[in-house]
Order: C-alpha cells, then sequence, then structure tokens
C-alpha cells in the first residue's frame, strides 16, 4: 500500500500505464490493418491467377487435358479453378486443400454477384459462406477472352486465418515485449528520479530537528540538481538566521538580565511572557505576601489594574506600589501587533534605597542622638548627685556609681560596634576559616538560647539537613550571626510562641534560617532593618530589663559578616504571623 503512495509507484504505474493504452490501440489498428491487407492480397493474388487461366483458355480451349495441366500450375495448389462455358460445359482444376469442394456452375450462376461474370463481362471478387459446418471461401470471377464463359478460382479462409493468426502472435509478441521493457525502464528511471526527492525528505527531516549541516549530493546537473543545490542553500540560509535570531535571543537575554531594572512583558490576558531577574524578585515577594490566598494569580494585582488602563487608554502610564516594605515605581508601555494592541511592556524600578537614603539621611543624626544621650544624660545627671552630696550614704553612692559604671560600659560598647561595623564596610574584617561539623556546631548555639527561651515560654526548635555534614567558614563570625537572629527572635516572639532555626542544603552553600511566630516587622520597616541604629520601635524604649543593652547594630554587623562570607541575607515578614531570616554562605569561599 505505500508503494502506491509514494512517487516511484505512481510514475511508474503512469507510465506503463500510457504505454500500455498507446500498445493496445496500436495492437488494435495493427490487427485491423493486416486482415484487410491479407484479404485485399489473397483478392489480388486470385484475379491473377484468374486471368491468367484465362489466358490459358484462350490458348489451349480445345486440348482440356493441357489446359488442365496448365491450370495447375498456374494457380496456388491449396486454390481451386472452376472454368465454365455453360452449364453443360465446364472443367474444374484440383486442389490440394481437402477441405475445399468442388462447386458447379449452378452455384456460380445462382449468386447475384457472381453471375455478373458471365453477364455482363466484368471482374467480381466476394467472400461466401457455403453450406452449415463449412469453411467460407473467397471466390474470384473473370469473363473469358471472348466472353462465353467465365473463370472462377477459390480458397479457404482458413488459409488467410492461419496468416492472420501468424501476424497476431508477432504483433502480441512484441507488444508483449515492449511492456516488459517498459516497465523495468519506467522502475529505473522512477528510481532515478525519486531517490533524489527521497534523499531531499530525509534531510528536510533533519532539517526540522534542527540539524542544518545536512547537505545532499548532487549527482545531476538537472533540474533535480539544481533543486538540490537549492535545497543546500536553503539549509545554510537557515542555519545562518537562526543562529543570528539565536545570537539577537540571547544578546536581548543578556541585556535583560544585566537590566537593574525588572522587565516584564504580559498579553492581553495578563500572562507573563518573559521577565528578568529583578522583576522574578518582585513577583516571588508579591506570591510569598499572598500565599495565603484562596486563588493564585500569576500577574500582581497593580500590573492588572495598570494593565487594562493601558489597553483602554492605549498610552503609557506609570504607577508605584509598595510590596515587602519596597517601593516599586512601575511604568508599562503597550505593545502593538500592527493596529491592534496584543499586550504590554512593564519596566519595575526598585526605588528602595533612593527612599531609604532620604530616610536615613533624615534620621540617622537623629537615632544617634537620641541613642547617645540617654546614657550621657544619665552620667550626667548621677554624677551631679554624687557631686552635690545627694546620695549620702555610701551604698547609695556605690549604686549611682555602678549605674554610671555600666551606662559608661554601654556608651564604650555602642563605640565599639560601631568601630567593627566601619572596618567591615571598609572590608578590613579577618576570618578565620575552619571546616565544622555541623550538627555539633548548631546543637551548642541552639543550647546556648534554650535557658533563654525557657524563661520567656517560648519553645526553641531546630532542624539540621543530613546534607549538610561539614561547612567552612568563620565559626565566631558565624554564631555572631546566629546570636543576633534567635535573640531578636525570641525577643520579639510573646510566651507560648516558638522560634525555628533550620540548616539547609541549597544551589552552591548552605542555608540558614531563623523563623518566629511573633509579631512581625511592618511593612514599611522591612526596608530598614540592617540599616544602623534603625528599630522599629520609634520610640526606643526597653520595657524589658533583660534586653536593655540593645544598641540597633546587631542586624547591620550580621549583614556584613554575611556578606564577607560572600553570602546573602534577606527577610520575609507578615505583621502578626511572624518573621523569617534567611542567609546563604557558599561552600567553597
Amino acid at each position: 500500500m505505500m508503494f502506491w503512495r509514494s512517487v516511484v509507484g505512481k510514475l511508474w504505474f503512469t507510465i506503463l500505464f500510457l504505454v500500455c493504452f498507446v500498445l493496445f490501440i496500436l495492437t488494435i489498428l495493427l490487427l485491423e490493418f493486416f486482415q484487410n491487407y491479407h484479404i485485399l492480397e489473397a483478392e489480388r493474388h486470385l484475379l491473377q491467377t484468374a486471368d491468367k487461366i484465362s489466358e490459358v483458355v484462350d490458348r489451349y480451349e480445345s486440348d482440356e487435358d493441357l489446359l488442365l495441366s496448365t491450370t495447375d500450375l498456374v494457380k496456388d495448389p491449396a486454390s481451386r479453378a472452376v472454368i465454365a462455358w455453360g452449364a453443360d460445359r465446364q472443367i474444374a482444376a484440383e486442389s490440394s486443400s481437402e477441405n475445399l469442394p468442388v462447386i458447379n456452375y449452378e452455384w456460380f450462376k445462382s449468386d447475384p454477384d457472381l453471375s455478373t461474370v458471365m453477364e455482363e463481362g466484368r471482374d467480381v471478387k466476394k467472400v461466401a459462406d457455403l453450406s452449415a459446418g463449412e469453411t467460407g471461401i473467397m471466390v474470384v470471377g473473370t469473363p473469358l477472352n471472348e466472353g462465353q464463359g467465365a473463370v472462377f478460382v477459390y480458397q479457404s479462409l482458413d488459409t488467410i486465418e492461419e496468416t492472420s493468426e501468424q501476424t497476431t502472435k508477432i504483433i502480441f509478441l512484441g507488444a508483449g515485449i515492449a511492456i516488459v521493457l517498459t516497465t523495468i525502464f519506467a522502475f529505473f528511471l522512477s528510481t532515478r528520479i525519486t531517490s533524489p526527492l527521497i534523499k531531499m525528505r530525509e534531510s528536510a527531516l533533519e532539517l526540522a530537528k534542527g540539524r542544518f549541516n545536512t547537505k545532499i549530493p548532487i549527482r545531476t546537473h538537472d533540474e533535480i540538481g539544481e533543486l538540490s543545490m537549492a535545497f543546500n542553500r536553503m539549509g545554510r540560509e537557515l542555519k545562518f538566521h537562526i543562529n543570528a535570531l539565536n545570537h539577537e535571543k540571547e544578546q536581548l537575554s543578556g541585556i535583560l538580565r544585566s537590566m537593574a531594572d525588572g522587565v516584564i512583558t504580559v498579553n492581553r490576558q495578563g500572562d507573563v511572557l518573559l521577565s528578568n531577574p529583578p522583576a522574578e524578585q518582585y513577583l516571588e515577594a508579591y506570591e510569598f505576601e499572598h500565599q495565603g490566598a484562596d486563588e493564585h494569580v500569576d500577574l500582581p494585582e497593580p500590573l492588572q489594574e495598570l494593565l487594562q488602563r493601558v489597553i483602554l487608554e492605549e498610552q503609557e502610564l506609570m504607577t508605584e506600589a509598595t510590596l515587602q516594605g519596597r517601593s516599586w515605581v512601575i511604568l508599562m508601555t503597550p505593545l502593538y501587533d500592527r493596529q491592534k494592541i496584543r499586550g504590554a511592556v512593564a519596566v519595575l524600578r526598585d526605588m528602595t534605597d533612593e527612599r531609604r537614603l532620604d530616610k536615613l539621611r533624615k534620621d540617622f543624626i537623629a537615632n544617634v542622638s537620641h541613642e547617645l544621650r540617654t546614657p550621657i544624660s544619665m552620667l550626667q545627671g548621677y554624677s551631679e548627685a554624687i557631686v552635690d552630696d545627694i546620695a549620702e550614704s555610701k551604698e547609695e553612692k556605690n549604686e549611682l556609681a555602678q549605674i554610671i559604671h555600666d551606662e559608661s560600659l554601654r556608651i564604650g560598647r555602642l563605640v565599639n560596634e560601631l568601630l567593627d561595623l566601619a572596618r567591615m564596610e571598609a572590608g578590613h574584617i579577618q576570618l578565620s576559616m575552619e571546616s565544622l561539623d555541623m550538627e555539633s556546631y548548631m546543637h551548642k548555639i541552639v543550647r546556648k538560647f534554650q535557658g533563654v527561651a525557657n524563661d520567656k515560654g517560648v519553645i526553641l526548635h531546630s532542624a539540621i539537613d543530613p546534607a549538610v555534614q561539614t561547612a567552612s567558614f568563620d565559626p565566631d563570625r558565624i554564631e555572631q550571626v546566629f546570636t543576633n537572629l534567635i535573640d531578636n527572635a525570641i525577643r520579639h516572639t510573646e510566651s507560648g510562641g516558638e522560634v525555628f532555626i533550620r540548616v539547609e542544603a541549597g544551589t552552591g552553600g548552605w542555608v540558614g534560617a531563623v523563623s518566629d511566630s511573633g509579631l512581625g516587622i511592618p511593612e514599611e520597616d522591612l526596608p530598614f532593618v540592617f540599616e544602623r541604629f534603625y528599630k522599629a520601635d520609634k520610640s526606643r524604649k526597653r520595657e524589658n530589663k533583660n534586653y536593655k543593652k540593645g544598641t540597633g547594630l546587631g542586624l547591620a554587623i550580621t549583614k556584613n559578616i554575611v556578606e564577607a562570607h560572600e553570602g546573602s541575607i534577606s527577610v520575609h515578614s507578615r505583621l502578626k504571623e511572624g518573621t523569617t531570616f534567611t542567609f546563604k554562605i557558599p561552600y567553597h569561599q
């Protein structure tokens, strides 16, 4: 079945059908022609014989024996001749054909055509049938020269039919040989024509799979050879253009990845078609903030609203959005497909640092002044009380001196942390790298805070990924990171809450995370938690005496320690649900 569907089968069948049809028509015409030709030739031969016998009769009419012998020599042995001068006088020459009967004068006289030979004196040719069961005969008659009688020569049609059969056999043999040769030639020709086409089909399939180095061998210089050359040229052109497109795509992708601004391309339905890493950060933050929603939305709501306005107004629009404490300016421009808007491209610029710097510039002096004013005021007040002898007893003076000593220590600690932080930010931090067993290392850190957590009624959980068995880092600095994060988590978690400490394997490094179920951090404060002196408690009061030593520098130092290890730290929080600090340290420094 597949053979008849192929070009070889169709071309072979077409050529064979056309040749067979032509041979069929030619055979019919040849058979008809040769059959008529044999009859006409036989009639001409018989008529010539009759004329010769007529001349013999004129010469030897008186001697019948000589006349018969001469007639036998003149005529064909398979034929029979009848010489009639009338009903009472006729002679018949013998024939070698046993199936050829002797016909008397009455039969010729009764035949309307043959009777005209004697009556009108003209030649007659006729094919006649004898009685039933006998073969037909061909009869010719010619009058004698004197007009007194006629010569009739006839022979059986079997002789003509034998000649026709031989001719028919030769014609059919020739036609059969022509069909066989045509079949072989057509199949050979079809194969020669379709072989390059099959190769082109295979090469086209290879091109469809992206293999553009496929080439078709050129064996001829006809139209098929030119088609092969065009196909090879097409493969080279496709490879060139696709490489150019891939280069353009990689260049565009590289540009998008290296952009500081986020780029999101969407269609009219709001499906995200393209985004770069800064835009993905925005989408991930939105998904984190709305992960408790009933239904999942790919495109954030601010972008959806802006997209509808852009499609409706067909112009560039801008809006601002705040997400997880970060400020984003979104500029959206319509994308046209000829005259129709097919989507939009949004550029997202993170303005958090600019807003943060503006805020820090305003708040830094006030925060430092406030942080230093309290201990300085206490030093000044308690020292004046001692100088003015307000404290009379020695115990009171010792108590005031102890307060002055504690506040001076606090000022010294604040100054030392500021100096450490300045050295870290200047890149002068020195790391003492060691390869440590993570399970025992984390067990020591968790055990250190177990007592503090029990005193406040906070449940402390820890989980160490077995995939992180050993890691290389500065143990003292990383312990300081965990200490700051766990201390903050316990401090901001109410009694009965939980604090989770996790160490997991990440891509290219290990990840540490500290989560709590406390009050959380307000969204507007999230971008500033790693800044010096920044506190969510704007009053900067310390109601719990156990935590009166905080300076507001812990998270800033934590960030610098993590970055000194070439790592990164981030925070996610929802108000009244809890906060998660996550940092990543690479395996190899």
